[in-house]
């Protein structure tokens, strides 16, 4: 069913309803309807005969344009000319979502008006009733108000720029979770928008007017036709896209583009694969259109309270619709936006692919806490939260430490809830997407991979408990508290989150060099400090490191060596301790092994290479020789 708006044109009699109600519609090509037509024999028999109609004669005639309103906006849309006097009147007409109709109301004196009608012939409408008119007369408190001092023309022009104004200034595509709150944030930035949803039957029916309903404001208006959402947003139309990657995200821009014009800018607010936010950004720049990538980062609660937000793609897409973006978009504790333009091309999702590569470490990191925590260190989950709500105090907080404190804490029916839940981890793909990129560029991403296997490994939960019930291993427990031990925790989980985020900033560092993106790494971290998953105390400091320095690589900045030598000790340590426990903590020793192979001059490389030539004969390069020079050795000989 479609959802089209309906232009009232009221006024007392002869204000010009009829003649610019039929100017109008031409305007806009929908039908044009004059609510006379739809009187009774008797009603109009007693204005011809003089005498002015009372409430019980309009009652009928409202209801039953009312429910042709019902029609037309079901149809295509309609301007209709209704004198509509009275609040009440037009109360009775409103028989649709009150934003879907818009009132115009012809604004003149008594006397031009009379003029008027002293010169028009064959009506049924007496001069002698204007004053009743006048007298029931309550103007509209909305809507457009236009003087009838004026010519047609300017007229039509002043309702169609008023008509402009009105409309929406961004529209959002998908109403799914991180739609609709996307949609409330707009709302609550006091934003006119237009929100789409598709029709699938028995699937999502009306999404779009359900929702529009549950608001109440006068803000928003929903559609389930492309073309009129499209045409209901002030050009150059900025229109954020909130639904599924891949294919739907192709079908959805090809719906629209027929309806677009030249300057509009599309905003692919969900986790597109980078490679197709290229391509796609070429395709439509060749019709005209800006396409941006927009990575949009803090789940339900970022969406509707403002996200952080990695919009790449076409830079006058992005100046376009910054305006909106930056006023949805989180603060930092600056107060500045947590969005600024990334980069040409997919950088924008190339940039929220490694923020998910992190969050995905970081969340596997927390884990492997807590498992050590519960199972080596005997403490209950109440316990552990009051450990990692300790931390958050010194200088380690950050979202998820506090989400996991509160998490600890759940019960349901006098037990710790965390218990109940099934241990097999879902994921979306884009840790695994930051995996393949790495490798693509020759990148290494130790603690993002690991967290990635870590999840698949957790899925094969059957194959778990059967290998579980054959080696019969489990893991030991500590004999008697250990304050050095927790000391030594806390350090190594600081560790290895400076170790998983200098193993993401690295990559981006890289990929930026590699697709000529030229990314701003204290830029992006500022991003990452309010609104998005991985917000932090270290994020923020980050941010200001990369600021003051030139360098790239996390792990070379000075204070950041100074902490890694103080911590490197205590981090190895844990991991010994957990594995010797038999406790599997596969990003936290993902961590050590990097950061120990990251900071060794002379690895055990020499020896693969050697191999390698041995069975392949694919060269080696000498210490005592130019690196310029490779050389084969017959192994054999």
């Amino acid at each position: 069913m479609n959802s089209e708006m309906i232009y009232i044109v009221c006024g007392v009699s002869g204000c010009g309803k009829t003649t610019i109600g039929k100017a109008l519609s031409q305007e806009l090509e929908i039908p044009f309807f004059d609510a006379d037509d739809f009187h009774s024999k008797d009603n109009i028999k007693k204005m011809s005969e003089g005498f002015p109609l009372n409430d019980k004669d309009r009652e009928p005639w409202l209801k039953k344009i009312a429910l042709q309103i019902e029609n037309w906006h079901r149809s295509e849309g309609a301007v209709l000319a209704c004198s509509a006097l009275k609040q009440e009147y037009r109360e009775i007409l409103t028989s649709i979502p009150s934003n879907y109709i818009q009132w115009i109301f012809l604004d003149g004196g008594f006397d031009l008006i009379s003029k008027r009608l002293q010169a028009r012939k064959d009506h049924f409408f007496k001069k002698e009733l204007l004053a009743s008119q006048f007298e029931t007369l309550e103007k509209p408190s909305k809507g457009i108000s236009v003087s009838i001092d004026q010519n047609v023309e300017e007229i039509i022009k002043q309702i169609i720029t008023n008509l402009s104004i009105q409309k929406s200034q961004i529209g959002i595509v998908g109403l799914g979770v991180m739609g609709k709150s996307l949609a409330r944030n707009c709302l609550s930035k006091k934003l006119k928008i237009s929100v789409y949803n598709r029709q699938v039957l028995d699937k999502e029916v009306n999404v779009a007017q359900r929702f529009v309903n549950d608001q109440d404001d006068s803000n928003i208006i929903g559609f389930d036709n492309i073309e009129s959402f499209v045409a209901s947003i002030k050009r150059p139309r900025s229109i954020i896209i909130m639904v599924n990657a891949g294919r739907p995200i192709d079908l959805i821009v090809e719906a629209m583009v027929p309806f677009l014009t030249e300057g509009d800018c599309l905003i692919d607010g969900g986790n597109s694969h980078f490679k197709d936010t290229s391509r796609r950004t070429q395709h439509l720049s060749e019709l005209g259109i800006n396409y941006v990538g927009a990575g949009i980062s803090g789940g339900e609660e970022g969406a509707l309270y403002g996200p952080s937000i990695m919009p790449g793609g076409s830079k006058l897409g992005y100046q376009q619709s910054r305006k909106f973006l930056e006023t949805i978009a989180a603060k930092d504790k600056n107060n500045i936006p947590c969005c600024a333009y990334i980069g040409p091309g997919g950088s924008g999702h190339y940039v929220k692919m490694v923020h998910n590569g992190i969050e995905y470490a970081e969340m596997q990191l927390l884990a492997e806490m807590y498992h050590l925590l519960r199972f080596y260190y005997n403490k209950k989950p109440n316990q552990i939260s009051d450990i990692f709500n300790s931390w958050r105090t010194c200088g380690a907080d950050s979202y998820l430490l506090e989400i996991t404190a509160d998490i600890l804490l759940k019960e349901e029916k006098g037990d710790f809830l965390i218990d109940k839940i099934l241990d097999k981890a879902g994921q979306k793909g884009t840790g695994g997407w930051s995996t393949i990129a790495a490798l693509e560029i020759g990148m290494p991403l130790s603690t993002i991979s690991e967290s990635v296997m870590a999840r698949n490994i957790s899925g094969m939960k059957s194959k778990r408990v059967e290998a579980s019930e054959v080696y019969q291993i489990q893991t030991t427990k500590v004999k008697e508290d250990d304050s050095r031990f927790l000391n030594a925790l806390e350090k190594g989980y600081r560790a290895s989150s400076i170790i998983n985020h200098a193993i993401g900033f690295d990559l981006l560092a890289n990929a930026s060099k590699e697709y000529r993106w030229d990314l701003n790494l204290s830029d992006i971290a500022r991003i990452w400090t309010n609104g998005c998953i991985i917000r932090s105390e270290l994020m923020e400091r980050i941010s200001s490191l990369f600021k003051q320095s030139n360098e790239t690589s996390l792990l070379l900045l000075p204070e950041i060596v100074s902490f890694m030598k103080d911590s490197v000790n205590p981090l190895t340590e844990i991991v010994s301790v957990g594995l010797k426990a038999r406790t599997p903590l596969p990003v936290l020793s993902a961590a050590a092994s990097y950061f120990l192979s990251y900071i060794t001059q002379k690895s055990s490389a020499n020896l693969i290479q050697a191999q390698r030539d041995y069975f392949g004969a694919h060269t080696y390069q000498r210490v005592d020789k130019p690196l310029t020079e490779y050389f084969h050795t017959n192994w054999k000989k």
